[in-house]
């Protein structure tokens, strides 16, 4: 999600059936750990990744393609732990600049996501693995939303101001919980969609281009930022 909507068009249909094949077969080919593929992304020697991009019709199919979980196993092997650490460099990029990002955004359809507790203090960037939102509830309000797999788009959705997540601790494997309110809880929704197959133009309102998010990707474009590595 990107940063700048603190301060078009829908551009795909919903996952189609290949896509939900696909994530069958990661998740009983792999039994939950990470496929030789998705250790070749985590492999490269940069410490920020290719962030895929709907307009890109490859990189669309990963966008679609709903998440599995990773095994206990794979939570705690370095795998993971280069996955953390990569998601964490490239949603904090000046390229990016962004406010969470999900697995799937980096190439691996994996339930795993990262996101800055902007209720917290230090506003720090938290690694969610196997996560889920178990409630959502309160009021329903209608806010900006940007993506940074749909530059430079923006738009309006309504989402819930309260929700309870669960995810699954890396080290001690148990499962907890966390009641989230207001904008975190959006990112929390927005990055959530993402393991399903779903993007914000799906539920959003209105969608349209934004020329100064355009100018701001320019320089970094123009430096090779945004090629596949």
């Amino acid at each position: 999600m990107n940063r700048s909507v603190r301060k078009a068009v829908r551009l795909l249909v919903p996952a189609p059936v290949c896509a939900v094949l696909l994530a069958a077969a990661i998740s009983c080919g792999d039994r939950g750990g990470f496929t030789k593929a998705e250790r070749a992304i985590l492999d490269v020697p940069d410490s920020v990744l290719y962030v895929e991009n709907v307009a890109n019709a490859a990189d669309s199919l990963i966008l679609r393609t709903p998440c599995v979980d990773l095994s206990d196993k794979a939570l705690r092997s370095d795998e993971f732990r280069k996955l953390a650490a990569k998601m964490l460099a490239t949603v904090r990029a000046p390229e990016q600049d962004g406010v969470g990002i999900a697995a799937p955004q980096v190439g691996l359809s994996r339930r795993v996501i990262c996101v800055q507790r902007l209720d917290r203090p230090g506003e720090p960037f938290v690694v969610y693995p196997n996560v889920r939102i178990d409630t959502a509830y309160g009021d329903r309000v209608r806010g900006p939303e940007g993506c940074l797999s749909v530059p430079p788009y923006r738009g309006y959705v309504t989402r819930w101001t309260d929700v309870v997540v669960s995810w699954k601790d890396a080290e001690t494997l148990a499962v907890q919980r966390d009641t989230v309110h207001g904008y975190t809880a959006v990112i929390f929704q927005h990055e959530c969609d993402h393991l399903d197959g779903i993007l914000y133009t799906d539920r959003a309102d209105t969608v349209f281009y934004n020329e100064r998010w355009a100018a701001e990707r320019a320089r970094f474009d123009s430096l090779g930022c945004y090629r596949r590595r």
